[in-house]
């Protein structure tokens, strides 16, 4: 038998595995609405805070909403129903009065955010995720990878840079992707070669082309983020939006739309690194926060059968290739200006100094 005390001055004396309260969110944004969905996602992080949560985490592009209307007709549509100039328009800028109202609520709450959002850049939007410490400052600014097949019409795509897992205190490895790329081996295996051991699963709602469409359904998405658990041997937070009647109003403007899309469609869920679900799931049309109580101390246990990029691995078999620097579209340097040109002949010196006449 464990002598009990012996094992917990030895716990005490050893590596510390940080214990708290997460909030997983199933809601419907305030459909395209910029100040009001901003304004919702405050109230669910200071209820989520009010509860004892540490960390909080929002579905895929919950500000201002999914645009679900690019899976239903034609991008002239999308344009003359006017959707395209109000989706740009409620999407969420970093340097916004609204971004600064979020960075003051999430500091006030003093945990850790995760937020979904359509970030406008410009004249461009882009999937992304916005982890924001108890302090208020950002964490970091990711973009999805990829967007998936129709998002691909909306949204520009993110780079290596953005396959990160950052080290918090009280919270652990903490990082984060979108919906479909759960799919993507290659990119789940760079985040569990960063030693993740939290990780957050952003979802829109499972109410698109249902039933004849299961790959887009619940029940395969919610296995994406199971396996994830069990292949990183990490805890998933799986957020998930829910479709309002709002939105079915403005979007089905014709019989033949009820059928593709549906009100409801949120199924989040929240998972261990052995796989177990560590809370019981709200009904799909129901908005609310599940709350799970996690031990990070479970996912040493886990990896001591499978670290699928430590002892597990095979790297002499197989190895990725991890390009990491941002794409920038514009690099900046200068050339000498025109005038007399000195070069310093000293060896190694690689000096040209431009001197203009």
């Amino acid at each position: 038998m464990i002598n009990r005390a012996v094992h917990d001055e030895e716990v005490a004396v050893g590596l510390q595995h940080p214990k708290y309260k997460v909030a997983v969110v199933q809601a419907a944004p305030v459909w395209l609405d910029l100040d009001a969905t901003v304004d919702k996602t405050i109230a669910l992080i200071e209820e989520a805070a009010a509860n004892g949560a540490k960390l909080i985490a929002f579905p895929e592009v919950f500000i201002p909403g999914y645009p679900w209307y690019i899976w239903l007709d034609s991008p002239a549509w999308a344009i003359g129903r006017g959707f395209v100039q109000r989706y740009f328009d409620n999407s969420l800028s970093y340097d916004s009065p609204q971004a600064d109202k979020l960075r003051a609520a999430v500091e006030r709450a003093g945990l850790t955010a995760v937020l979904g959002l359509s970030e406008r850049d410009g004249g461009s939007l882009y999937i992304a995720q916005w982890i924001i410490g108890p302090d208020g400052e950002t964490v970091a600014k990711r973009r999805k990878l990829r967007p998936t097949h129709a998002e691909r019409t909306v949204y520009g795509e993110g780079d290596g840079s953005d396959l990160a897992v950052f080290d918090r205190p009280d919270i652990g490895r903490l990082g984060a992707l979108c919906c479909w790329e759960h799919l993507q081996p290659l990119s789940k295996y760079a985040m569990y070669a960063q030693n993740e051991q939290v990780h957050v699963a952003s979802w829109p709602s499972f109410s698109l082309y249902d039933p004849f469409a299961p790959a887009l359904g619940w029940e395969v998405n919610n296995a994406a983020s199971r396996v994830y658990a069990v292949e990183g041997s990490c805890f998933v937070l799986a957020p998930c939006a829910t479709v309002s009647p709002a939105m079915i109003e403005d979007m089905c403007d014709r019989e033949a739309k009820h059928g593709l899309l549906h009100a409801g469609g949120g199924h989040a869920t929240i998972f261990g690194p052995d796989g177990s679900m560590l809370a019981a799931k709200l009904p799909p049309d129901q908005e609310g926060l599940l709350y799970a109580d996690i031990d990070l101390a479970a996912i040493g246990v886990a990896k001591n059968a499978a670290d699928p990029a430590g002892h597990y691995s095979r790297p002499d078999v197989t190895r990725l290739l991890l390009n990491r620097k941002p794409a920038r579209r514009v690099e900046h340097f200068a050339l000498p200006v025109d005038g007399e040109v000195e070069v310093d002949h000293r060896a190694g010196s690689g000096v040209v100094t431009a001197q203009t006449s």
